[in-house]
């Protein structure tokens, strides 16, 4: 049997755009173990620098125009574009209309209400001019969770859509699990709780500061990792210090590879206060680390409190506040068995295996015009 040719677009693939370069490489990655041929190409030309795909993978890495991408992959089955509202996405959408290749555009929570009414007057204009018209012409939009299905539904826009989760890579072995120090005992020795993401207004970072300011938790630090967008560290840096918490809040920038492990290892608890979030994968990561998660209801992870492995609270300061409240109330040990919980459910639920079986059960249903049955 033919393999599918796939070609997957991104605007970025390096690690400091976030959670979806990570995604959309490790994705393509999936596919192609799977037995997909993938080409990857990425809007700022990062397919052939990116560290986020493996030296031994079977994907192409592609650069050039979006013109140039399909002379040099050659014409694909399925073109799944990640994102929306940029010039290159509105570009792939035409490219792809012209040559009648189907296309799967995976909205990645750009369509959450937060996200709408972020820069919400130049996205109404985008909406009218081209981005509307562009996603009713995809053959199917792509939500990782279904709260973020069911906000994209409500568009109308009359295309099929599915909710296939974003996967995660969990370790043999539990990192934390190795020389850890039993810090309630020790003397000296801070808990931490761990933000790891984009610096950005949508992740709640002043609301995260006012609540930890109201609890001031006892032998806990603040450590804030991540890339900064739009100068919007400095506005956290104002909150933390108009609070008083330079002294237990301390700023890493982004952290990749071996440094990335180690503070997953250093870390107590995990949290993201998120006003929305379409996936939020340092959340699985984290869960995948053994770290119980603190996070809000904009993140689509209502698990946590069920499977008992974290908090999953309203995105306002008073939720926020008590969240962290309970968290940092509890000894080691229950912080290691609820992050062992979380485990054992991101490895039953979230392999990349299972999510590229799942992408190519789809993609094979839109070539084969089977797309009422998309799942």
């Amino acid at each position: 049997m033919t393999a599918l040719k796939v070609l997957v677009t991104a605007t970025s693939l390096l690690p400091n755009y976030g959670g979806p370069a990570f995604s959309v490489s490790r994705l393509a990655t999936a596919l192609a173990e799977a037995g997909a041929k993938v080409g990857l190409w990425a809007s700022d030309q990062s397919a052939a620098l990116t560290p986020l795909v493996p030296p031994g993978s079977s994907v192409e890495r592609i650069t050039g125009t979006e013109t140039e991408v399909l002379e040099r992959f050659g014409e694909p089955e399925i073109l799944h574009d990640n994102g929306i509202w940029l010039p290159h996405n509105h570009r792939l959408a035409m490219l792809a209309e012209r040559r009648g290749i189907p296309r799967v555009v995976s909205t990645r929570g750009m369509l959450e209400p937060w996200a709408l009414r972020h820069k919400g007057i130049k996205k109404k204009l985008a909406w009218l001019l081209y981005q509307k018209g562009d996603l009713i012409k995809a053959r199917c939009h792509h939500a990782t969770a279904e709260v973020e299905a069911q906000n994209v539904r409500r568009l109308r826009l009359g295309v099929p859509v599915i909710a296939v989760p974003n996967g995660v890579d969990v370790a043999t072995r539990l990192s934390r699990s190795v020389g850890l120090i039993d810090k309630d005992a020790s003397q000296g020795e801070p808990r931490v709780a761990l933000f790891l993401g984009r610096i950005y207004p949508v992740k709640g970072l002043p609301m995260l500061i006012e609540a930890w300011a109201r609890v001031r938790p006892h032998g806990w630090v603040l450590r804030i990792a991540g890339p900064d967008e739009a100068g919007h560290r400095r506005e956290v840096e104002r909150a933390v210090s108009a609070v008083g918490l330079n002294h237990v809040v301390d700023f890493r920038g982004p952290l990749e590879g071996h440094s990335k492990e180690s503070a997953f290892a250093e870390a107590d608890l995990f949290v993201l206060t998120s006003y929305s979030e379409s996936f939020g994968m340092g959340i699985a990561e984290a869960l995948a680390h053994g770290l119980p998660v603190l996070t809000t209801t904009g993140a689509p992870w209502p698990m946590l409190p069920k499977e008992g492995c974290g908090w999953w609270v309203d995105p306002t300061v008073d939720c926020v506040t008590e969240g962290l409240r309970q968290a940092t109330s509890l000894n080691s040990e229950s912080l290691r068995e609820m992050g062992e919980k979380g485990r054992a459910l991101v490895t039953a639920e979230f392999s990349w295996k299972s999510v590229a079986a799942r992408m190519l059960t789809n993609y094979k249903k839109i070539v084969a015009n089977d797309s009422a049955c998309l799942n």
